[in-house]
């Protein structure tokens, strides 16, 4: 292992998302030896993700990478590797290029997709967690339309230009919006010689509304914003099987598609080396109020994979990048207290509050006394996100695309670089 020595504790941190690179960047490096794991050599700001998936953005405008992030850093090393289970008796972990130990371990490894156990839509759905998938569901969804102007089978036609998303939280949302756009604005353009009044978007959700972890009045606004978008809604309704084209709900409802999106269910995603009673619902594994897991209090678990519980939060924290980024700022700072001698103060969670964007002009935002919606709660939602980026250049780039798409409606070359293949590597 190429990490030297050193007589300083050493903070092994696995994950490079938004807990991850929070604490690593406010880590007190002369206090800590830091080591940053991750299996991408970049941090990927995923609630924009599905602006990747339908060409708005470039996959370099929501990257960052990590070593160019903590360049500055003294006593920081940064290894691109799989954790595969952890030594919690002889304090290591495992990976592909060998033992690593550690003093103090931060799991914040996130969230990957949840398919409750169906195998048809696990086989043959496309899900949106990482940006490999992202760009494989671009690809998909371009190519779909150059066959679909290629084929003189109508119902072919059809299915190729029907695209059904499974889950109406934010990021179903906000894909179905962007997908809505392509089809009013970008394509006829591409496609003047196709029919896109027989594209098809649809969403279906398990829940009586969408948005439903928002408040009603924005989850009935954004209803009656994708309506007006020309989108199918389907609440209280879930997607049973997914089979040679046919999604088959609860239902008496039937959908024909050749693109099943999946934004329905996540789990967290985490070493192996936790007892069953340490995991809770979704994966996640339970800490306490300093976010330690209880039995050790070497070991911290962030964001997504973490459960943590409070008066506030019965059923955990929300799995949101504003509770990982809180935490990781959190633990720094805790951490570096620890190493003057002082002890640790219980986290809390601020709920800053939430939003969703469905469309040009058209977005929902709760704060905590107020809702807003439309024109304003855009702008909104646009400068949050723009601030958040990582790095100067990637919200630079992510602003002059965004404003060139108002004015030109023209967002992204749209260009096929790497052909889909169903179940690839990337999948």
């Amino acid at each position: 292992m190429s990490i030297p020595n050193s007589d300083l504790p050493r903070v092994v941190v696995i994950g490079a998302g938004f807990a991850g690179l929070k604490l690593s960047r406010k880590l007190n490096t002369s206090r800590y030896q830091l080591v940053l794991i991750d299996r991408n050599n970049y941090h990927t700001f995923q609630p924009l993700m599905y602006q990747v998936a339908s060409a708005g953005l470039e996959p370099d405008s929501i990257a960052y990478p990590v070593r160019k992030t903590l360049s500055r850093k003294k006593n920081t090393y940064f290894r691109y590797t799989n954790v595969n289970a952890l030594d919690r008796e002889g304090k290591k972990i495992l990976t592909d290029i060998g033992e690593i130990k550690y003093d103090h371990l931060v799991i914040a490894t996130g969230a990957g997709n949840n398919f409750f156990g169906n195998e048809s839509i696990a086989e043959q759905s496309l899900p949106m967690k990482s940006l490999t998938e992202a760009l494989n569901l671009r690809s998909k969804i371009l190519e779909n339309f150059e066959q679909a102007l290629n084929t003189n089978d109508l119902a072919r036609r059809e299915e190729l230009m029907s695209f059904l998303i499974v889950g109406g939280g934010p990021t179903g949302v906000e894909l179905a919006g962007a997908l809505a756009e392509l089809k009013n604005k970008i394509l006829p353009k591409d496609f003047p010689d196709l029919d896109l009044r027989r594209m098809r978007i649809s969403i279906v959700e398990a829940a009586p509304r969408v948005l439903a972890a928002m408040s009603e009045e924005s989850s009935e606004k954004a209803y009656k914003y994708l309506k007006k978008l020309g989108i199918e809604v389907y609440t209280n309704t879930r997607v049973l099987e997914y089979k040679n084209n046919i999604a088959v709900t609860d239902k008496d409802v039937e959908i024909r598609t050749d693109t099943l999106i999946w934004a329905a269910g996540v789990a967290a995603q985490h070493p192996d080396g936790f007892t069953a009673e340490e995991l809770q619902r979704g994966n996640r594994i339970k800490v306490n109020q300093y976010c330690q897991v209880e039995s050790d209090e070497n070991i911290y678990v962030l964001g997504d994979a973490g459960y943590f519980e409070d008066k506030d939060y019965p059923n955990g924290l929300p799995m949101l990048g504003s509770v990982a980024m809180q935490q990781g700022s959190y633990l720094a700072k805790q951490l570096n207290k620890k190493a003057a001698g002082s002890a640790l103060q219980p986290f809390k969670y601020k709920n800053k509050g939430t939003m969703a964007t469905i469309g040009r002009n058209l977005a929902v935002v709760d704060l905590k006394r107020t809702k807003i919606q439309g024109a304003m709660a855009w702008m909104i939602w646009m400068f949050v996100h723009l601030m958040l980026l990582v790095g100067f250049r990637n919200r630079v780039v992510v602003f002059i695309n965004w404003t060139w798409n108002y004015f030109r409606y023209n967002n992204g070359l749209r260009l096929i670089i790497r052909p889909y293949k169903r179940n690839n590597s990337g999948q």
